[in-house]
């Protein structure tokens, strides 16, 4: 490769790389196309050859066909090293746009690491510790004054025997409360005349009452 390119012209090798690799390829389809037209005269050849007898005719024929036949190798040995070299500078093509590519991958990895110093450098671990601290201080002051603004003040003092007695006292009174004996009385009263003046009905007992509720006495 330094022989073909040289060391000093490092920097326009993959150019001229691809100059010589479509070189290459283009003498390549051009002897395909020369071995084509040979296995053309080589069928026509082989097919006079069939219909021929043996004597000097028939020789001559093939002897025309040896001499194509001998082209045609010829070609093919061309061929097939010029495809050799056509690999090879592929290989090496690919080879030098690898390192290219590596190249690239570190260039920004280097530029990405000097970016992320650089921001680090603005980034002080002390700094966020203080600005946590300081946080902490606040919401705890925070606590306090609401704690402070819950307060209450200007309550008498009350003693607490004084408390107890009125618990006590207060007990008694929702005992009252609870007292359904008044429901008693109020079942037994009299009960609310019903329907217009006149009328009579019977109570709870059967007995024949008029519209104020009083017993009636019936006719004999």
């Amino acid at each position: 490769m330094n022989r073909i390119f040289g060391r000093g012209k490092a920097k326009g090798a993959l150019p001229i790389l691809c100059l010589f690799l479509f070189k290459v390829d283009s003498r390549t389809e051009s002897i395909d196309k020369k071995i084509a037209r040979l296995d053309a005269e080589l069928v026509k050849y082989k097919d006079q050859m069939k219909k021929m007898r043996d004597g000097p005719s028939k020789n001559m024929v093939k002897q025309k066909a040896m001499r194509v036949l001998k082209q045609k190798r010829m070609y093919e040995g061309q061929r097939d090293n010029l495809m050799q070299q056509s690999f090879n500078m592929e290989q090496a093509n690919y080879t030098i746009q690898s390192l290219k590519d590596t190249k690239t991958t570190v260039d920004a990895m280097k530029v990405g690491l000097k970016d992320m110093k650089k921001a680090y450098k603005n980034v002080k671990i002390d700094k966020i510790e203080d600005l946590q601290d300081q946080l902490e201080d606040m919401m705890e002051d925070a606590s306090e004054i609401q704690e402070a603004l819950g307060r209450s003040y200007g309550t008498p003092d009350i003693d607490e025997d004084d408390l107890e007695a009125e618990l006590d006292a207060l007990g008694d009174e929702l005992l009252l409360d609870d007292d359904s004996s008044y429901l008693d009385e109020a079942s037994t009263a009299p009960s609310i005349p019903e329907g217009l003046p006149g009328d009579k009905s019977t109570n709870r007992d059967g007995v024949l009452v008029d519209e104020f509720g009083l017993p009636q006495i019936p006719a004999t």
